[in-house]
């Protein structure tokens, strides 16, 4: 078994991790502890009464953040001819066609979202399986198969995040950075969890979101209030 470190173990002594925390009083506990020498990433947890099994209760969108994540993100670009243009000019790190899809194929993957025309999904099939357990497959659901792909590189810029439900029905997000002022963490939160509640499936009975965490990446997770988060 690992070993905690004092720090850690500091933190857990502090934290309060059955307890119902009110959100901004948790955004400002987790806010405090985040002591590591980067900058933490704060980080949310939604656990849903779905049946992951199931296709209908896939819990899957894409929104973006009042105050974006603080994360700088690599956009690649899959397109042709203007829209190629298009792309670079809106400030993707990466643009190209069959080029970029040799790349994948050679293992080299140096992007964190890829944005694609329609036209070019077929020749981005080939490493279909390459890029879906990455969540890197563009998806016309979510806005990365689109000819505007200006406006899909900016809001990708911009701080949007994708989420989807896990086997378990638990969706993990992050929600911006440490060092981001409480108000926006807890604005940030809030707009993620409407979207959510928005996206409920029609065949889920009774609670929609049963539990809900917030997080640092080397802290402890505290238990919110849900009731906190409507307010």
């Amino acid at each position: 078994m690992a070993k905690i470190g004092k720090r850690l173990q500091d933190i857990y002594k502090g934290a309060d991790r059955q307890k119902l925390h009110a959100l901004t009083e948790a955004v400002a506990q987790v806010k405090a502890n985040a002591k590591a020498k980067f900058d933490e990433t704060i980080e949310v947890a939604l656990n849903l009464n779905v049946d992951a099994r199931k296709a209908d209760q896939l819990v899957r969108g894409v929104t973006e953040l009042p105050h974006g994540t603080g994360r700088t993100v690599r956009v690649c670009v899959v397109a042709k001819g203007p829209k190629a243009d298009e792309a670079t000019k809106a400030g993707a790190d990466l643009v190209g066609a069959e080029d970029i899809v040799d790349q994948i194929q050679a293992g080299k993957i140096d992007f964190d979202k890829m944005i694609a025309t329609p036209d070019m999904m077929g020749v981005i099939g080939r490493v279909a399986r390459v890029l879906g357990p990455r969540g890197l497959m563009p998806n016309p659901k979510l806005g990365s198969v689109t000819m505007d792909v200006a406006a899909a590189v900016k809001s990708a810029k911009a701080g949007q995040i994708e989420f989807r439900t896990d086997k378990a029905g638990i969706l993990h997000v992050p929600a911006g950075k440490a060092s981001f002022d409480e108000a926006k963490l807890v604005e940030n939160i809030k707009a993620f969890f409407n979207v959510v509640e928005k996206s409920r499936p029609s065949g889920v009975k009774g609670t929609f979101i049963k539990k809900m965490a917030v997080s640092s990446t080397q802290g402890a997770g505290l238990k919110i209030d849900i009731a906190s988060v409507r307010d």
